[in-house]
């Protein structure tokens, strides 16, 4: 039948996700692309694909039929680019790769220029995305690989379709502002059981993973200001109107006056590198992950670390 790889990823998406609006936002489509795409799928079948229920679509049995071998094919489809790239004498070809904003400030820069010296054939076009939907981006073909975050306390669920590899850790330390607790270089998550808090949703894995480390210090965190955005976060903390935790690469997002205490309990956040299981020998996908993790070692030594941000002496 006359399909497209683009038709056969919306329905698959479809599955995933439930609406249009989801579909589009996870491939980077207006919605009324969507569904362009999927009315075409249903044109060259000969048959609906989709039913509305309500405010929701959900898939009709011919639909639900054919998104399995969608995965199939689109599965298939990956194989054979891996299969031709093991033909040239050189790595090249097109990455698409998803990364959340403090990955996109600071890990893909320095990356991007190691890739154009060590594999010029290479492309990669990226896309910013929220980093809790980078697994399911990966993982439903959106993008060849991705770039995205772990925590121990509330660890992603591992999906055996996806091959994760760990390139660095960092360790939170609490952000406050300046002059706030004066005469501490080093605290506890309890002694600032009763500051108020900027944090993100606690329906995102980093800010559950925050709540777990605060329920475990004995207190629950109250949450002033409900932030997803690293940079307006910090500005809050200068500002003075409540504390958060904070990694050395959030700090380096932006240069602010507040006073960084070193955390005595051990809290983590892993940056990581998803992509498909079948894809990870593929060798421009092999290449970007050698590039991304000799990167993050770089960044990690003495001699690689950047400046950190202004704050005020302790």
């Amino acid at each position: 039948m006359d399909w497209t790889s683009a038709q056969l990823r919306s329905l698959v998406e479809l599955t995933r996700r439930g609406t249009i609006t989801a579909v589009a936002e996870a491939l980077g489509y207006t919605p009324g692309g969507v569904s362009q795409q999927i009315a075409a799928l249903e044109k060259a079948t000969g048959m609906h694909l989709l039913r509305r229920v309500g405010r929701r679509v959900e898939l009709t049995d011919a639909g639900a039929t054919l998104a399995v071998h969608a995965e199939r094919i689109l599965t298939t489809e990956a194989e054979a680019v891996e299969a031709l790239e093991r033909t040239r004498n050189e790595i090249s070809g097109t990455l698409r790769v998803g990364l959340f904003a403090t990955a996109a400030a600071e890990i893909l820069p320095p990356a991007l220029r190691r890739v154009r010296e060590r594999h010029p054939g290479v492309t990669v076009r990226s896309r910013d995305m929220d980093v809790d939907e980078v697994y399911d981006a990966v993982a439903g073909g959106a993008v060849d690989l991705a770039l995205g975050l772990d925590y121990p306390d509330v660890p992603i669920p591992r999906d055996p379709s996806l091959r994760v590899t760990e390139l660095s850790r960092e360790r939170f330390s609490l952000a406050v502002p300046a002059g706030a607790v004066p005469g501490r270089k080093k605290v506890s998550l309890a002694d600032a059981g009763g500051l108020d808090w900027i944090l993100p949703s606690a329906g995102s894995y980093y800010g559950r993973a925050v709540l777990t480390a605060c329920r475990r210090a004995g207190f629950e965190p109250q949450v002033l200001h409900e932030v997803t955005d690293t940079a307006a976060t910090l500005a809050l903390v200068e500002a003075g109107v409540g504390v958060s935790v904070v990694t050395d690469l959030m700090l380096r997002l932006r240069p602010s006056c507040l006073d960084v205490l070193e955390l005595r309990e051990t809290m983590e956040r892993h940056i990581v590198v998803v992509c498909r299981s079948f894809a990870e020998h593929r060798p421009t996908v092999a290449a970007l992950i050698d590039v991304l993790a000799r990167t993050a070692r770089a960044d990690q030594s003495p001699s690689g670390t950047a400046a950190r941000p202004s704050k005020r002496p302790m």
